[in-house]
């Protein structure tokens, strides 16, 4: 019995220390890369998986145009009891009046038969001028145009991921420059307290210290609170809205390793490929236009089979008309050509070239924002990093002055004032430093959307050695 609640006990500390284990790991989630971050942006981002469906119909709209080749089958079979009275004269065609065959008998009557009728009948068109062809074209180039939106919305996934991840990074390090003046201003305001007891300082200098450390610990709760806000942007932006993602900065917080500059070909940007192809599609229907005006020339064959009740003498078999019992076949060509269509498929080659101009003038609209844009990022480049390497200037400066400023206000040399300004003039250094090397990263990553291309950003990330690692 001893032995059986010790083996009970032993069991009951394992499951517990398991449940516990499995609980900080819930509790501790893995730290991402950027690169990891945009991979699953890429793989779980709803609207990617929204633009391949669309590309997928766009697809199947393809083997739906194919079809069109295909020898048109017709199955019919039809019962009916009616009368038997027909008239001679011209009827022009249309859907309401029920079509009546057989000769006209002299007398008119009310009785009817039974009736039915069977057959197949097969039309194939065995050329057209291209007509399907062209049609088929027009869903390959939809569904080039849905291919060029997938890579679109790939590519602004991506760097909508990249950019929220270098984004909670900033932030972060804001956070952590707003708890360093917190911990300084603390230190400052218990100093100025000794200060004021001992008589050496007046008591308002006290309530100025604990004025200054209240801010300071605003700024640092507002630091957090958009850190806060930018990991759920983070979380939102790869697919994981709701969850706690906690970066890994690597080497973004050093500055990237200089890099010849490299001539972008925006005619390859998925942008640039997505107006494309809007292009294609019109040029494609513009070419069915032109491929329209043609008569159509239709194989039929035929196989039925007639059955009635209505006898040619006048009078009624009700044993017969049940099922077909007359059958016949026939073969042919029908060709049709609709003449009046002209005046029609002119104006709609109108529209179409009319459009045809519009989108060729957004492809250009759209080269040319991608070289502002390209332009422009290029002289963020630039700037960022000019920035960056004047940032520890300032911060050892601010530093230097803060020092000094304690030192002559514990001699008595100046008041809180100067001290309280070096505090805030160093916690800015920090922050600008900080952020002066992601600033560059961001410049770097607004450049890489320019060229339509992530890889190469990633690679320099990969590349860029860590401080104090090989």
């Amino acid at each position: 019995m001893k032995n059986t609640i010790i083996r009970f006990a032993a069991l009951s500390f394992w499951l517990m220390l398991l449940q516990s284990l499995a609980s900080a790991q819930e509790a501790s989630p893995q730290p991402i890369r950027i690169d990891q971050a945009v991979e699953q942006a890429s793989g779980n981002y709803p609207a990617i998986r929204a633009a391949q469906a669309l590309k997928q119909s766009a697809d199947a709209g393809v083997g739906l145009a194919r079809t069109v080749y295909l020898p048109r089958t017709d199955l019919l079979w039809q019962s009916n009891r009616a009368t038997r009275n027909n008239v001679f004269g011209q009827l022009l065609p249309q859907s309401t009046i029920p079509s009546l065959t057989g000769p006209v008998l002299s007398e008119a009557t009310n009785e009817s038969a039974w009736g039915s009728a069977g057959g197949l009948l097969l039309s194939w068109e065995p050329f057209d001028f291209g007509l399907r062809k062209g049609n088929v074209e027009v869903a390959r180039a939809v569904s080039r145009q849905a291919q060029a939106a997938v890579e679109v919305t790939k590519l602004d996934v991506s760097v909508a991921a990249a950019d929220a991840f270098l984004t909670l990074l900033a932030n972060k390090q804001i956070a952590l420059a707003a708890q360093a003046n917190v911990e300084r201003f603390e230190i400052f305001a218990r100093t100025v307290r000794t200060l004021v007891d001992n008589q050496l300082r007046p008591g308002v200098d006290v309530s100025r210290a604990e004025a200054e450390l209240a801010g300071a610990k605003n700024q640092l709760i507002q630091a957090q609170q958009n850190a806060e806000l930018a990991g759920a942007n983070l979380a939102e932006a790869i697919g994981q809205a709701g969850t706690v993602v906690v970066p890994d900065a690597g080497p973004l917080l050093e500055l990237p390793p200089p890099s010849p500059p490299t001539a972008p070909n925006f005619a390859v940007h998925p942008l640039a490929l997505a107006q494309t192809a809007a292009l294609q599609v019109v040029r494609a229907r513009e070419h069915v236009l032109d491929r329209s005006y043609f008569p159509h020339f239709n194989f039929q064959t035929s196989v039925f089979g007639r059955g009635t009740g209505a006898l040619t003498t006048g009078g009624f078999d009700n044993e017969r008309g049940f099922y077909p019992d007359t059958a016949n076949w026939a073969i042919g060509m029908t060709i049709t050509f609709a003449v009046s269509d002209l005046f029609g498929i002119r104006a709609r080659r109108k529209i179409e070239s009319s459009n045809a101009a519009a989108e060729q003038a957004r492809y250009d609209q759209v080269i040319q924002t991608l070289k502002a844009q390209d332009a422009r990022a290029r002289t963020l480049i630039e700037s960022a990093g000019r920035i960056a390497d004047n940032t520890p200037i300032q911060l050892k400066a601010a530093q230097e002055t803060l020092q000094r400023a304690k030192v002559r206000y514990e001699y008595g040399l100046t008041n809180i004032t100067e001290v309280a300004e070096a505090q805030r003039l160093l916690a800015q250094a920090e922050i600008d430093d900080s952020v002066a090397r992601l600033a560059v990263w961001r410049a770097l990553l607004a450049a890489a959307k320019m060229q339509g291309d992530l890889r190469p950003f990633l690679e320099q990330v990969a590349k860029t050695p860590v401080k104090g690692k090989q």
